[in-house]
């Protein structure tokens, strides 16, 4: 992935190193969490209720550092904050072309967790957006699960990571989460479910979107980059997580879409770099 061109963005805030660091990775496992944490492990939790049920731990946990720039010679925070920054040009860009205005999100390093306005932040719970704040959260450890647990390694991978839940901004301000939250109230369970698996998959083709047209402005992808995304996708389908956590898969339960659901629409958006090909609530099928 070339990102040598791009620069740094200038929303990302630093709160490693301090309150929130005495919380580790290991306090809420996968495997004794409900389900819905495990189908929301990695990318585009839904907030209002993952985090809702964190806010419930010790007060001690919602410390953190105080907010700052990654210092400079901090490679993987550099890389984030590129990347970042390209998500910006891309949605700017895309919004323009609209006649709309984009809000550039904050983005958010922690360790072990993190006051949010949507509840405690914890690093188990995988990168995530909260719509209430406008900013995605990520342990910057995550990437070593994604690489040794998940077997999906490489930078575009990672890339995709924030493109994904950057794709849960632009839903927010299109005022698209809104409306699936507000439907989703209404509804049964497993209607409830679909709507989510609806929403995770259309911010999955938002993040082929800006793939696609990010390498048309800048050139940043190298060969086998897509492959990686691809592979990451896969890897977090509810199919697979239930699998590994449960050993079987109830579809009428999945959240996020099936490893093929996933991939197949971060392709469609990454093929065509249109957001008219990204509306999952209309499609004929997933």
């Amino acid at each position: 992935m070339r990102l040598d061109d791009e620069s740094e963005s200038g929303n990302v805030e630093d709160r490693r190193g301090g309150g929130g660091g005495g919380i580790g990775r290991g306090g809420v496992g996968v495997g004794t969490v409900v389900l819905a944490l495990a189908a929301s492990y990695f990318f585009g939790i839904d907030p209002s209720i993952i985090l809702g049920l964190a806010s419930n731990a010790p007060s001690h946990q919602t410390q953190s550092a105080p907010a700052h720039k990654p210092p400079a010679n901090d490679e993987m925070a550099r890389f984030v904050s590129k990347v970042l920054g390209s998500t910006e040009t891309t949605w700017n860009s895309v919004f323009r072309e609209g006649g709309g205005h984009y809000q550039e999100p904050k983005l958010v390093l922690f360790s072990g967790a993190t006051p949010t306005a949507c509840g405690t932040g914890q690093s188990a719970m995988g990168p995530f957006y909260c719509p209430a704040d406008q900013k995605v959260y990520i342990d910057l450890s995550f990437y070593r699960d994604l690489k040794e647990r998940f077997r999906a390694p490489g930078e575009f991978a990672q890339a995709y990571v924030i493109a994904h839940e950057v794709g849960h901004h632009v839903q927010n301000l299109l005022g698209i989460s809104d409306k699936v939250h507000k439907a989703q109230q209404r509804a049964g369970k497993t209607q409830a479910n679909a709507l989510s698996v609806k929403l995770e998959l259309q911010a999955d083709c938002f993040a082929g979107v800006w793939g696609h047209r990010a390498d048309n402005m800048k050139h940043i992808i190298e060969p086998g980059d897509v492959e990686q995304a691809l592979t990451a996708a896969s890897a977090i389908g509810d199919d697979r997580l239930q699998k590994q956590a449960r050993g079987q898969i109830v579809p009428e339960s999945f959240t996020h879409g099936s490893s093929e659901q996933r991939m197949r629409w971060f392709k469609r958006g990454m093929d065509s770099g249109d957001l008219r090909q990204c509306d999952t609530f209309q499609a004929a099928s997933l």
